[in-house]
């Protein structure tokens, strides 16, 4: 996993490397339970990266993994082309694993400053990081008094305070109530943008479709798919509905190029290239079959993540 180094004139150097890289990751804790099981996982600069599993799929063991927090039993990982956890890695990562830990009878400002303190971090940009996550209005508040939301945004202020290139969230809208969920959604979306790339955990179907450029969907500790989301959904073949329906079925079935015809929900979902919908169309029309809907049928999310994952619910 050996980074390469391009140089133009006037320019200073770029890296090519993958953010995140691991290969064979594994966690095993005994002869009974592999956390995380040969993981092979490439995080792209500047992408959201969304990590999509069951709960107790190994999503958190792993970014403990690549955060140095703990050591894998076999495999390797290069994080900002870094071995997991070094303090040349650790400078350019901010990081929200679990529940952010602050002190409840500072306000959230006094808690920046002590961790602004302790990490290195300018404190001038304490005053930026809060208005990044709309905390200025209440910097002044006990952290105490801070809503869940709330809470889980200055952990994000937090993680932002040396402006990292990476940025790592381990499911940072769990628990919130559906507002706090929008808000924090809104807050990955424009810390996303520019070359900064985010690594988020999670759960949500929605969350990661609505967010994330690529995912990897991970279960029992393996990944079992990677890609972006209309990668992983494919082009499943058509959609067509038309009158009467038993007929339209029979037309298809002796066409060449389709492979299987399914009738569902008064439609037709053919098995076969996207591409030949015209010549699909003209078929039905000339024998006289109303056609209402013809269009390339793709899985939603959610059958997707129900076939990675064998049925295990999110």
């Amino acid at each position: 996993m050996a980074a390469t180094v391009s140089r133009e004139p006037g320019r200073e150097e770029r890296r090519s490397y993958p953010l995140v890289e691991t290969r064979g990751l594994t966690k095993r804790y005994g002869s009974r339970i592999t956390a995380v099981r040969e993981l092979d996982l490439t995080v792209e600069r500047g992408e959201v990266y969304g990590f999509l599993g069951p709960n107790g799929a190994g999503k958190t063991t792993t970014l403990r993994m690549l955060l140095g927090l703990i050591r894998p039993t076999s495999g390797e990982a290069r994080v900002l082309d870094e071995e997991p956890g070094s303090p040349a890695g650790l400078e350019k990562i901010g990081a929200l694993v679990e529940s952010p830990a602050f002190y409840p009878y500072l306000s959230g400002r006094d808690n920046l400053r002590v961790m602004a303190r302790y990490s290195g971090a300018p404190r001038s940009r304490i005053a930026e990081v809060l208005d990044q996550v709309e905390l200025s209005g209440r910097a002044k508040d006990k952290f105490k008094k801070y809503s869940l939301g709330m809470k889980q945004r200055l952990g994000v202020a937090a993680a932002l305070l040396k402006d990292p290139e990476l940025l790592i969230l381990d499911e940072p809208t769990n628990g919130l109530d559906p507002k706090g969920m929008a808000d924090m959604r809104g807050l990955i979306r424009r810390l996303g943008k520019g070359d900064r790339t985010v690594l988020l955990s999670s759960h949500l179907l929605g969350e990661v479709e609505q967010i994330c450029d690529r995912i990897g969907v991970i279960n029992k500790g393996s990944l079992v798919a990677e890609g972006s989301i209309a990668e992983l959904r494919g082009r499943q073949g058509l959609l067509v509905r038309a009158e009467p329906v038993e007929e339209a079925a029979r037309i298809a079935e002796r066409l060449t190029g389709v492979e299987e015809v399914e009738v569902s929900d008064g439609a037709l979902r053919l098995a076969t290239d996207p591409d030949r919908a015209p010549e699909i169309n003209a078929k039905l029309v000339s024998a006289g079959l109303r056609v209402s809907e013809l269009h390339p049928a793709e899985q939603s999310l959610e059958e997707l993540f129900l076939e990675l994952t064998g049925g295990e619910t999110v």
